[in-house]
Formats: C-alpha cells, sequence, structure tokens
C-alpha cells in the first residue's frame, strides 16, 4: 500500500528534516531497498533509531498523501468487469497505531485468501496473525475509509507475509517478496518508487513506472493468459 497508493517516502523525508535538520539525510534519489530505516544506519547507527521514530509517531499514516493517479485507478479497477481489486498491506513491527492508521487511508471489506484462512485467525475480516490488539486492525479500516470510502474497507488484506494471499497479480514497490510460499500464485508487478528505480528486472518480470502508465494491459494480457 505504502508506495503504491500513498506517499511513504516523501512524508518520511519532510518529517526527517523538519524534525532533525542537522542531521545528515537521504535524499529521495539517494534511495535504494525498502528498508529506509537500514539505509539511514548506514550513514550513522543512531540515525536509524531517529528516522523510525517519524513513521512510528502518531498520525503520521493518516497525514500520507494518495500516489497521483493511484484512488482513480483502483476505483476503476473496482468498476472492471471480472475483477476483484483488494489491499494487500503489511503493518509495520513495532508501531501500534500503523494498523489503525493505514485502515483510515482505503475503502473495502477485508477478506483473505483461502490459503491465509487456515493459517489465521479472523476479525472483522482483517486478518489478525501475530498482530495483538484488534483494534489495530480497525485503524488500518479508518485509513483506507478516508480516501477510498466505506465499501473498500472489506478489501483489506493485512498480513506479513504476502505470498500465501491467493491473487492473479500482486503491484508491489517492494523488489523481492519472500515468505512462506516459495511459489505464490501472483505475479509481483514492481511499482516504481524512488528506492527501486535502480533495480534491473529480469526479462520475464514486469514494472509499472506510475499509475499514469498503461495498468490496464497489463490486466488485460492477464486475462489472456
Amino acid at each position: 500500500m505504502d508506495g503504491v497508493l500513498a506517499e511513504f517516502e516523501g512524508a518520511v523525508l519532510r518529517e526527517f528534516r523538519a524534525r532533525f535538520p542537522a542531521e545528515p539525510r537521504l535524499e529521495l534519489a539517494e534511495r535504494r531497498g525498502s528498508a529506509v530505516r537500514e539505509q539511514y544506519r548506514s550513514l550513522r547507527e543512531e540515525l536509524a533509531a531517529k528516522v523510525a521514530s517519524v513513521y512510528e509517531s502518531p498520525g503520521f499514516f493518516l497525514d500520507l498523501d494518495p500516489i497521483p493517479g493511484a484512488l482513480e485507478a483502483v476505483q476503476e479497477m473496482l468498476h472492471m468487469k471480472d475483477t476483484e481489486v483488494f489491499i494487500c498491506t503489511s503493518p509495520l513491527r513495532k508501531y501500534e497505531h500503523c494498523i489503525v492508521e493505514k485502515s483510515h487511508f482505503i475503502v473495502e471489506p477485508v477478506q483473505g485468501s483461502p490459503k491465509e484462512a487456515k493459517r489465521r485467525k479472523e476479525v472483522k475480516g482483517v486478518a489478525t496473525g501475530d498482530f495483538k490488539p484488534s483494534w489495530e486492525a480497525e485503524a488500518i479500516l479508518c485509513r483506507v475509509e478516508k480516501h477510498l470510502g466505506p465499501e473498500f474497507v472489506e478489501r483489506i488484506i493485512l498480513t506479513r507475509d504476502k505470498t500465501v494471499v491467493a491473487a492473479d497479480l500482486l503491484f508491489d514497490d517492494k523488489d523481492t517478496i519472500q515468505g512462506a510460499e516459495p511459489n505464490p500464485s501472483w505475479e509481483h508487478i514492481l511499482f516504481t518508487c524512488c528506492h527501486d528505480r535502480h533495480v534491473q528486472l529480469p526479462a520475464w518480470r514486469r514494472r509499472l513506472r506510475s499509475w499514469a502508465d498503461d495498468w490496464k494491459a497489463i490486466l488485460e494480457s492477464k486475462r489472456r493468459q
């Protein structure tokens, strides 16, 4: 969700600059890898905790701006024939506000895949797994609802392991997704973000550079398979 629908990286940089103006920082063009905390650690050990304090702050996820064209694309997908759209997102391990706030961003009911249902209990449609309090699930719903509307709250899949989710396509800005399932059912479409622009994909993998690109062609090609 972050980096595909919501502008996480820019928000981290702006807030870090505001809180720690004297500290070295990573401009978006310098970002490499999905783990922003670890890249800041490479600059100086104590910077890892400082940058983490930015995105672990209450309200951070609620204030993220949508990526241009993302909300319109998702809404259009939702109304396409023979197309089911879900928001598949992973919460931060330490951030107690993350789940609640992410849900305020989107829009439809939350359902898990059959595989996931075997491994997790579901509370109000949100896969809880190793998450602690159920109020965290309610938090993610709020963020989704804020931008996509109440109908999308039921389309949130909350999981630490995306490989167990059954789907045809997964748009994600993380270049490598690993988990319990070595051969996920979905094709991973790498969504271009500042931290993955440098990644050279093998010929058989596909990338969506922005929501202004032809995402419909990707869906249609999958239908023909």
